[in-house]
């Protein structure tokens, strides 16, 4: 099938599920689908940059990557749309709220590893699209963690595509603006 048309079908879905929900770009009022195809961009992008890479299959991920952390769908409905190699994907994707939040973006990271690279490449181009200035309403601490978490996902999944890691280290150093002495 040709991108387009994958491309729209994983779009309609994901932004019909995230409307459903009411969701925003967090500290914005901007709906949620500037997220995720923001991080569709990066893919897109990415796999101009990146020998080798299955951007159609990436690109669905990336718009699809919240829909079973976020909304109501779960992994049976995403299989029988999409199919099994990117309901485990959006899964590997998803934190387990069963863990302790304290594990959860580990347990991720590991379920993550365990799949393509393009599914690293998802996780890099979410959180280069999430370094943006903090909500107002996080404090310092919070600030400080998120870009703790920025290096560790960097440090776990860079291998996995060369031209995202280089943009979200670029991030990861800008985003150092945001934390107060």
């Amino acid at each position: 099938m040709e991108i387009q048309f994958l491309y729209q079908q994983a779009i309609k879905f994901a932004s019909s599920k995230h409307a459903a929900m009411g969701q925003k770009v967090p500290g914005t009022n901007l709906p949620y689908d500037v997220h995720i195809t923001n991080v569709a961009m990066e893919i897109l992008i990415a796999g101009f940059n990146t020998p080798a890479f299955d951007t159609a299959f990436a690109v669905q991920v990336a718009l699809l990557h919240d829909t079973i952390e976020d909304t109501a769908t779960d992994f049976l409905e995403l299989e029988n749309k999409f199919g099994i190699v990117i309901a485990k994907a959006v899964s590997a994707l998803s934190k387990n709220e069963a863990l302790p939040k304290d594990k959860q973006m580990q347990d991720s990271l590991n379920r993550i590893k365990a799949l393509q690279p393009e599914v690293w490449s998802v996780k890099l181009a979410d959180r280069i699209t999430n370094l943006q200035p903090p909500p107002s309403h996080w404090d310092n601490s919070k600030i400080i963690k998120y870009h703790s978490e920025a290096q560790t996902i960097l440090d776990t999944l860079g291998a996995g595509n060369a031209y995202l890691a280089s943009r979200l280290s670029a991030k990861i150093k800008e985003y150092r603006s945001y934390i107060h002495s």
